[in-house]
């Protein structure tokens, strides 16, 4: 069965209040529960914020490691979600599903490649 991944991009900025954030983490728990009860949830995860990230890249052969984000944005990958399902249109459900529980924060759903295709 394909996957898919759903990437929840956020503004740089602020955390939102408090408020908020227990309505978001309500409804994403709650969406989560339903995707493990479908059987479509593979794996989840929020991330800390870009400043710390630490990027690798080869140059002349040599692996330099710089801390920070690879690019500067005013969005950044926040957390991710990957599910199985059937087609793209049931990956498209629960992403809108997902914006829905996030409310303002936008959704990227993308196919993974499967194995037989690398």
């Amino acid at each position: 069965m394909p996957r898919y991944l759903l990437s929840v991009y956020q503004p740089d900025g602020p955390v939102p209040p408090p408020e908020v954030l227990e309505t978001v983490a309500r409804d994403l728990d709650a969406l989560n529960a339903e995707l493990k009860a479908a059987g479509a949830w593979v794996f989840a995860g929020g991330l800390h914020p870009p400043g710390t990230a630490t990027v690798l890249r080869v140059r002349d052969g040599e692996v330099l490691i710089t801390d920070g984000p690879f690019a500067e944005g005013k969005e950044h990958l926040g957390g991710f979600t990957i599910i199985e399902t059937t087609d793209l249109d049931s990956a498209l459900e629960w992403g809108r599903r997902l914006a829905r529980a996030l409310v303002l924060l936008p959704v990227e759903v993308r196919p993974l490649q499967s194995e037989a295709t690398h």
